[in-house]
This record gives C-alpha cells, structure tokens and sequence, in this order.
C-alpha cells in the first residue's frame, strides 16, 4: 500500500544530480513522482522514476497539482536551472507564469533582493504554502558527498597549498554575497570568480587567462548553506575541463559538496592527475 511516507517528490533540473537522488529514493523503498523542469530536466530522468511529468520552470501552481495528486508531501529539489535563460527579452511572454509564480516575485519577494537564495527560499515557501515540502536534497545520495583529506592518488603541489587558504577566505565571502560558489587561483592571485554563468564556463575562462596552467579551482558551500537546494557539485565533467584548461587541483568543501558518481570521477581525476582535497 504506497502513504505519503513512501512516496518522495522530485523536482528536477539539469545534470546527473536528479538521477542520483531517484536511484537512493528507490533503493530506500520509495515511490518516486518527479516533475521535470522544461528545458533542464533530462527527458531519460523519465526511465528512472515511477512518475514523470515535464513543467513549465514559472508555473510552480502545476508543479503541485501534479505531485498532490500523486499523494506527496516531502519533496526534494535538485538539478542545475540555466539562470541565463531567464534573463531573455519578454521573459513574461516566454514562460507564461502562473499565480504562484506572481506571489513569489511581487508578494514574498517584495522589498528584498533577487538573490539565488532569498529566491529559493521564497519557492519553498510557496511549494509549503501548497503543502509541498521541501527536505534536505543530499538525504538520498549521502555517499557521494565530499569527504575531509586528499581522495586522489596525485600529491598536493607546494604552492597550491598556499593557493588553498588564499582562495578559501575569498569563495566563502562570495557565498556569503550570494555571487557563485567558486573561485580560481594560482600565486595567491585571483584568475576567475563564477557568477551566473557556473562552474563550467568559469573553469574555461581560468584556463584562457592562464595559460600556463597550475592554477586550483576551490568550490565551496554559503556560510549557512541551506541543504534543500543550490549545493555544490562537481563530477567527471569538470574534471576533464580542469585538465583541459590547466588546472592542477580541485578543492571542496567536505560534508556539503557533492562529487557525481563519486568513484569514476576520482578514478579520472588519478589518471588525468588532478588533486582533489576535501576541507
């Protein structure tokens, strides 16, 4: 007999992230009805839940008629949102957003910021509002979080360790603006700084100012951060951009930050020889 408390909703954007989640969800005895965001969720997530329906990323009304319906109350979100797709001329007229989506911007928004995480935190309000609660986002996928030390074979260089605390004080500032989650240096000097681009554009453009490579990439959590949405990852992509585009060493945080397929991505990095370190 399937309850609400086997039931998980998934609400679910770009990326393997998604995957991850609903592989845990099932593998706990779950029933998995996930809503997947139009443009960003990929169409395969629908192989591997137990309910698919693909939604308009501005109409959060019909994100929780879907899921209500299918008897869910505790939800995950996860998955990457292309940001630069919602600053496009007539926005409104593109993603057509309904009621809810009015009341998070001019209601619960009114008179604060439109930062990643005032934003998200007015979504969850709204989602609980409507009897959708979000839950913490790594609850199902725990073994692919970051641990504290080195996880590769490849030895920490001199002058990264160096780079490490320079550039730790300064990505922990950024998150604490709510700018990005990651920072590129080498020298204790700045390279690259990610804003709303990501992680990936960020790494290309460290690797087309330095072109001597050598350079550490430091990827960590806001002070604060809030485990229902918007945690760190990384995973076998960027570890083949990092050795595309010079860099040497991947530092994250250990306990907030999510490596995607955990053992194939350490298992490249020792063959691409970057260092990856979990502070």
């Amino acid at each position: 007999m399937t309850t609400e408390a086997n039931i998980l909703g998934l609400i679910a954007g770009e990326g393997r992230l998604p995957f991850l989640v609903a592989k845990g969800a099932k593998e706990s005895g779950l029933k998995v009805v996930c809503v997947g965001l139009v443009e960003n969720a990929e169409a395969s997530l629908a192989d591997e839940v137990d309910v698919f329906y693909r939604v308009a990323i501005a109409r959060p009304g019909s994100w929780i008629r879907k899921l209500k319906k299918h008897g869910v109350s505790k939800t995950v979100m996860v998955g990457r949102v292309a940001k630069s797709r919602l600053f496009t001329p007539r926005r409104i007229l593109r993603y057509l957003p309904d009621w809810r989506a009015f009341r998070i911007y001019y209601w619960r928004l009114r008179c604060k910021n439109k930062q990643d995480d005032t934003l998200l935190c007015a979504v969850a309000d709204e989602l609980a509002s409507g009897g959708i609660v979000l839950e913490n986002s790594m609850t199902y996928c725990k073994e692919h979080l970051a641990t504290s030390g080195a996880m590769t074979k490849a030895e920490l260089r001199p002058p990264a360790e160096g780079d490490i605390e320079f550039g730790w004080q300064i990505v922990k500032k950024l998150g604490e603006l709510d700018i990005g989650q990651a920072i590129a240096v080498k020298e204790k000097g700045v390279i690259a700084v990610e804003a709303i681009e990501g992680t990936a554009k960020m790494i290309e453009r460290a690797g087309e100012f330095c072109k001597s490579g050598g350079w550490t990439l430091v990827k960590a959590s806001k002070p604060g951060q809030d485990m229902r949405f918007d945690v760190p990852c990384v995973g076998p992509e960027t570890i083949r951009s990092l050795a595309q585009n010079g860099g040497k060493c991947l530092v994250v945080e250990a306990g907030k930050t999510i490596i995607i397929d955990k053992p194939e991505t350490i298992k490249l990095a020792d063959q691409l020889g970057i260092t990856i370190l979990g502070r």
